[in-house]
């Protein structure tokens, strides 16, 4: 596992309370930073993990709140920001698959009006609404940002037409809104390919094995992958903004 020295800083994780989001909080603050972790109202899994973040002494305050709600995400940012007195980094982690498995890109009828609408409000809208609200507080700090965005953007087939639809769209943004906050902020994203998280427990075992054998690493992506990557472009990578990095384990 890599390690930085974050002491001093401040990081805001959308969607925190399990795999991608978790393994970057847990980093952020072993480093030294103090973070708040984003998580869905009620989500009792995602308070317990904080809760035991914090009982191994990490610096961690949770942050209950909806990215894919106009309203509530702008409130949960300057809720956040307001407790931690500042922000350094953000990472724009929330998102959706909007199934528990893959839809057949075949299968037009199941992406209807609603589908299309959770999975832009929450993986496209969400990290622009995030980043949006924290931006003077970014520029301040002349922080760095980071969206997850998959492989699925850049063309590799995702769980669905609109999930990666909507990832493309995130790294389109990533790029935009490199430009909008230059020269004090940097924007970034990250493009695993499938995670080995809570995300994918209902998917196929032949979907998972596939994926593996295109994969020159023969494994799966883990969070704490991702997670490092992240702690990279924002702890450090100081001339990199505008990017994507793929982290695919060679996929084929």
């Amino acid at each position: 596992m890599i390690s930085a020295d974050l002491g001093g800083k401040t990081a805001l994780v959308t969607g925190g309370g399990s795999g991608i989001g978790l393994a970057a909080a847990g980093l952020f603050a072993s480093s030294g930073a103090t973070v708040a972790i984003n998580h869905l109202p009620g989500d009792d899994g995602a308070i317990a993990a904080i809760a035991g973040l914090k009982q191994n002494g990490m610096n961690v305050i949770a942050i209950p709140g909806n990215v894919a709600d106009a309203d509530d995400a702008p409130r949960m940012v300057r809720a956040a920001i307001g407790q931690l007195g500042g922000l350094d980094i953000l990472i724009n982690n929330a998102g959706t698959a909007g199934a528990k498995t893959p839809v057949p890109f075949s299968d037009l009828d199941a992406m209807d009006e609603a589908f299309w609408s959770a999975t832009l409000n929450t993986n496209l809208l969400g990290p622009f609404r995030c980043t949006r609200e924290a931006a003077a507080d970014l520029k301040a700090a002349k922080g760095a940002v980071v969206s997850t965005a998959s492989v699925a953007g850049l063309g590799i087939r995702g769980s669905s037409i609109a999930y990666a639809a909507s990832k493309a769209a995130l790294i389109s943004v990533t790029k935009s809104l490199a430009r909008a906050l230059a020269p004090d902020v940097r924007v970034n994203a990250v493009a695993p390919s499938l995670v080995d998280s809570p995300w994918i427990d209902e998917w196929p075992d032949d979907r998972k094995q596939a994926t593996k054998e295109r994969t020159l690493l023969r494994r799966l992506a883990t969070p704490q992958d991702v997670a490092e990557a992240m702690l990279y472009l924002t702890a450090g990578a100081s001339f990199i903004t505008g990017q994507v990095i793929v982290l695919d384990g060679g996929q084929e």
